[in-house]
């Protein structure tokens, strides 16, 4: 078929197929062909209409018969998809594409559960057709296979004669080898000229060529003649074929002229009703096109206009409007082409004017008055440019307000020290030019009246940078929470959207439409009237909101963030996440950390400027007090207002707290080793102001009274010093001791850092007043130093007295300290157990040292002892001498109950000796008269001793001094 296409002639005009169409021998008059338009043309103003195929009208353009490809052939070419995919829209346009076709509404999807029932009846008779055949097979069929194989086995003997060579595939004659198999040129190659014989092996060799010949074509037209009840089928189906294609081309042209008449009455006037229609469509949206493109040709000046007033989030607002509609509706202006990029170079514009304008903002705030001017500094510009640079997400803006603030700090000090340095008349500010040497040569008063004016400007200057950055925490939260009301919008506006079905504006949704509409019945022109109006509503609707936006864009983008950020629709991507918005709330808390660090360490360097040649450690302690007052005031009054504590001025306190507490501490350790060195250890009166101390620390006061301006009557000072009741004898500096713990424990009280430190050195005070007073009582160091002729017995109770007054107030010190001490550092206390031991022991010493002084008195005097007229004894009676002197010396100075313990260790070491004496002397307890006699000095010594004050009621238990028997 396909040779006979090839070879018959493409048919014009009037001929139908490839017989002639018989005409109607009447002539008509010849009408011109109308073209009536497609149904719903795809470009209303009808441009390319001409271009594509009509199945309405015949043209004489176009036809089916004039393409110049074999549409069963190109459709059904194998090598589809190795062909070049624009193979059919090259030539018949782009229309011509596979697309999806739309199953019909009207026919069922037919599937395999539809013929269920049919299978199920007719499966038990197919089964039983299917038996019946393979048992009975057809006479016909029989004769024939066996005919056939009659004919193929005949045919096969008569084709073995032909050799194989002429079968095989790759027969050609051009090959050498294969010319040579079929003409052996060999007998026909003889040296002389031709013979007779060579010409009989040619006569033979053509007709063994024609034999083989006539042997395959015998046998071609055999296999023919098999099949020509095939072949005469074909040709009659092919007659029937043409006479069916031309019953079809007459119906065709009947189908086509009553189309014609139709399209003719019916569509050209409601199809160029809808031309206008859509025509006047497309004019209105030209129109708001126009508006629109109008609208963002205005864009630029606008900016420059809301840049000239610094409304950097109007342009911003404006100019993210417009790259959206740039985008979205004006996509593919070819005027507009360079827009978008000068709209971004613009912004970027904008960017580095908003940083700089805060920074200007930044350096103005800081540098202004602090006095005189309100906290905040034009608080809507402010916003405006925090707004906006959150908008762009220049979210380091907060570190050029750190630089400035730093900067600022400097400043600060700076003019404090010249607005101190002018009103000095001492300072040659061209002599003198660096601000710490100016620090060192003011006296401390005139330096710590500039301290606090550092101290007071900075607690200023932390207030202003706080104010501001309330100001910008606020807008940064304003910001998150118009984040969040968005997004919740959002979600409710998704969960309406996926209730309802509403379709889009896109063309496949306006075809998808249309289609419904005509299957429910409407007339195509209704139809496509009410999908037009739809779509037109949609697009006005849409053309008049992007015009509102960008004229609310251009004209209102300066009410404030507040209402910016409600309107930003286009720029909302553009905002910084709530996850970046918490970080930078956290940066703003910790710039006003910084703030305050900053303060610190600047306040430091004014501290450490004076203290560099160590005029600091030389502060008497009142003026250390007052400055360590005034910095704690400061640490206090910025940890309030910022939240807090920065750690470096109390450092830098710190530092300078343990040189003055080292001078501090070897002053008083100096003076007290001299007051020592100096002391001649007798009872010195207490003067009222010291009693009065004394009485300050028994209601609980652990500090320095302040000293009393001296009335008419001053009091005279007491012999004794009264402590809760009790009377101490003392010497003056024991009094000094006194009053130097106290100020320990007041400079704790007003430099409590200092605690463990001034603890430490109080004990190493107290031990080293132990160990020199013991040095000097108990070693005789007082005989060398002083120039004492001996150490009494009165200097040593004295002594003794006065350690345990210093002992009655370890316990108060150490719970004043306690109060001081962090629970950690409780473990330095132990010092105070350590110092009470020492202090113990050596009283001990001392009462034993005393009863040492007698017990060599009795030795010596009792080893002279005889028992012998006359009664009492000279022995006895110097004993008894000795002991008054004793209870004279002490009892005045020892309370009466120490005066009691220490003479019943003298009366044992009385009694001891006593009895050795006797034991040596031989004198027994037998009533004799030697015992006797003994009994006489025994109870002249009782009798002495009981006339002792305070010792009326001392057992004194003298039946000890006997030998008990054996």
């Amino acid at each position: 078929m396909a040779s006979s296409h090839r070879s018959s002639p493409a048919p014009r005009g009037g001929r139908d197929g490839i017989y002639p169409k018989e005409r109607d021998p009447s002539p008509h008059r010849c009408r011109p062909i109308r073209s009536l338009p497609d149904v719903c043309p795809k470009e209303p103003t009808g441009e390319g209409r001409g271009l594509c195929p009509s199945v309405v009208a015949e043209h004489d353009r176009w036809t089916v018969y004039s393409s110049k490809v074999n549409l069963p052939a190109a459709l059904n070419d194998p090598r589809l998809a190795k062909r070049e995919s624009d193979f059919f829209t090259k030539t018949w346009g782009l229309d011509f594409a596979e697309t999806e076709v739309m199953p019909s509404f009207y026919l069922p999807n037919i599937t395999r559960e539809h013929f269920g029932p049919y299978l199920q009846e007719m499966a038990q008779r197919e089964r039983i057709h299917e038996r019946c055949k393979t048992i009975c097979p057809n006479k016909d069929d029989v004769d024939a296979v066996s005919s056939i194989t009659t004919n193929h086995d005949k045919s096969r003997a008569e084709l073995e004669q032909v050799p194989k060579i002429f079968m095989k595939p790759e027969f050609a004659l051009e090959d050498p080898a294969t010319f040579n198999s079929v003409l052996p040129w060999s007998h026909f190659n003889s040296a002389g000229g031709k013979s007779s014989r060579d010409v009989a092996s040619s006569k033979l060799l053509q007709e063994k060529l024609s034999h083989y010949l006539d042997v395959v074509e015998v046998s071609i037209a055999r296999q023919i003649s098999l099949r020509s009840e095939a072949f005469f089928h074909a040709m009659s189906s092919q007659h029937e074929l043409q006479d069916r294609l031309q019953e079809t081309q007459r119906a065709v042209a009947v189908l086509r002229g009553r189309t014609a008449a139709i399209d003719r009455v019916m569509c050209q006037g409601p199809l160029r009703a809808l031309r206008t229609a859509l025509t006047r469509n497309n004019c209105v949206k030209l129109h708001n096109k126009l508006k629109l493109m109008a609208a963002v040709h205005q864009t630029q000046p606008t900016v420059q206009l809301l840049l000239s007033t610094s409304e950097f989030v109007g342009a911003l607002e404006l100019i993210s409007t417009t790259k959206e509609v740039l985008q979205q509706e004006l996509q593919g202006i070819h005027s507009f082409r360079h827009l978008g990029s000068q709209l971004c170079e613009l912004e970027k514009l904008i960017d580095k004017m908003m940083v700089e304008d805060f920074s200007m903002y930044a350096r103005s705030d800081l540098n202004r008055s602090l006095k005189e001017e309100p906290q905040v500094l034009e608080k809507e510009r402010l916003e405006c440019l925090v707004f906006g640079l959150l908008r762009q997400r220049k979210l380091d803006f907060l570190d050029i307000y750190s630089d400035e603030m730093i900067l600022a700090a400097k400043a600060i000090v700076t003019q404090c020290v010249a607005e101190s340095v002018l009103h000095i008349e001492e300072i040659d500010t061209e002599v003198v030019t660096k601000l710490a040497d100016q620090m060192r040569v003011m006296t401390f008063p005139q330096w710590f009246e500039l301290l606090k004016n550092v101290f007071e400007s900075f607690l200023l200057y932390l207030q202003k940078i706080k104010a501001t950055l309330c100001v910008i925490r606020n807008v940064v939260l304003e910001v998150l929470a118009s984040n969040q009301k968005i997004r919740l919008l959002e979600e409710a506006g998704s969960g309406a959207a996926g209730q309802e079905d509403s379709p889009g504006p896109s063309a496949s949704q306006g075809e998808a439409e249309l289609a419904y509409l005509t299957h429910e019945g409407l007339f195509i022109s209704d139809a496509l009237n009410e999908a037009q109006q739809n779509q037109q509503a949609g697009v006005q609707d849409q053309s008049s909101v992007t015009g509102s936006r960008i004229q609310a864009a251009g004209s209102d983008s300066a009410s404030g963030p507040t209402e910016t950020s409600v309107s930003r629709e286009s720029g909302e991507n553009m905002m910084p996440t709530d996850l970046e918005l918490n970080r930078v709330i956290n940066n703003i808390q910790e710039l006003l950390y910084s703030a305050s660090d900053v303060s610190h360490d600047r306040c430091v360097k004014v501290l450490t400027a004076r203290a560099k040649d160590g005029s600091l450690e030389r502060l008497s302690s009142a003026e250390f007090v007052c400055l360590s007052q005034a910095v704690e005031t400061f640490v206090r009054d910025t940890e309030e207002l910022c939240g807090r504590r920065s750690v470096s001025l109390r450092g830098a306190l710190q530092s300078q707290a343990n040189r003055f507490v080292h001078r501090f501490h070897e002053e008083r350790k100096t003076k007290l080793s001299l007051l020592l060195d100096n002391e001649r250890w007798k009872q010195a009166e207490v003067p009222a102001e010291f009693q009065d101390l004394v009485n300050s620390i028994a209601d609980g006061r652990i500090t320095l009274p302040e000293p009393l301006p001296a009335g008419p009557e001053d009091r005279k000072p007491t012999e004794f010093l009264l402590v809760n009741g009790q009377k101490y004898a003392v010497v003056g500096t024991v009094l000094l001791l006194i009053r130097i713990f106290l100020e320990y424990c007041q400079c704790v009280n007003d430099i409590p850092s200092i605690a463990t430190d001034m603890l430490t050195r109080l004990s190493d005070l107290l031990k080293h007043f132990n160990s020199r007073s013991c040095q000097l009582v108990l070693g005789a160091g007082a005989l060398q130093v002083v120039g004492l002729k001996t150490i009494t017995t009165k200097n040593l109770a004295l002594a003794s007295r006065c350690l345990q007054l210093v002992v009655h107030y370890i316990p108060v010190i150490r719970a004043h300290f306690e109060t001081k001490l962090q629970p950690k550092q409780f473990s330095v206390l132990r010092h105070f157990d350590h110092i009470t031991k020492d202090y113990n022991d050596h009283i001990a010493e001392i009462s034993a040292k005393l009863v040492a002084i007698m017990d060599s008195l009795f030795e010596k005097v009792l080893s002279k002892y005889e028992v012998k007229a006359p009664m009492p004894s000279a022995c006895f009676r110097n004993v008894c001498k000795q002991m008054a002197k004793m209870h004279e010396a002490i009892s005045d100075l020892l309370p009466e109950e120490q005066t009691q313990m220490l003479f019943l260790r003298i009366n044992a070491s009385f009694k001891l000796h006593l009895k050795r004496q006797l034991a040596r002397l031989g004198v027994v307890n037998d009533g004799g008269p030697q015992q006797g006699l003994v009994v006489v000095d025994v109870a002249f010594y009782t009798e002495n001793m009981a006339a002792l004050k305070s010792l009326e009621r001392l057992d004194l238990n003298m039946v000890e001094i006997w030998e008990q028997k054996r």
